[in-house]
C-alpha cells in the first residue's frame, strides 16, 4: 500500500461525508507527529500497533558490492519499529 492507497483507506473508512483532501490532511497530521515525537522524545509508542524509537548503530566493517573492496561503515542513528501485539496478530 502507498500513500495514495492509505488515503483513499482513511476516506472510506471516515465515511462518505469526507473529502479525499480532509483523509490526506489526516494522514499527513499523524505522519508529522510522528516524526516530532520521534525527533523530541526518540520515541512514539501506539498501543496495540507498535512503538518506533530511535537506535544506535555502532560503526562497522563493510564492503563495497561492485568493487569488492572492504570499507568503514560509520556509526548512525535509525529508527527500529517493534510491533505490537494486535499488529502481530493479524498475520
Amino acid at each position: 500500500m502507498n500513500k495514495a492507497q492509505l488515503i483513499d483507506c482513511v476516506q472510506k473508512k471516515l465515511g462518505d461525508d469526507v473529502s479525499k483532501l480532509a483523509a490526506e490532511r489526516s494522514v499527513d497530521a499523524v505522519l508529522s507527529a510522528i516524526k516530532l515525537g520521534m525527533r523530541t522524545d526518540k520515541e512514539v509508542q501506539l498501543v496495540g500497533f507498535g512503538s518506533f524509537a530511535v537506535s544506535h548503530r555502532a560503526a562497522r566493517r563493510g564492503y563495497n558490492p561492485y568493487t569488492k573492496k572492504p570499507m568503514k561503515i560509520r556509526a548512525m542513528k535509525t529508527i527500529r519499529f517493534k510491533a505490537g501485539l494486535d499488529l502481530r496478530e493479524i498475520l
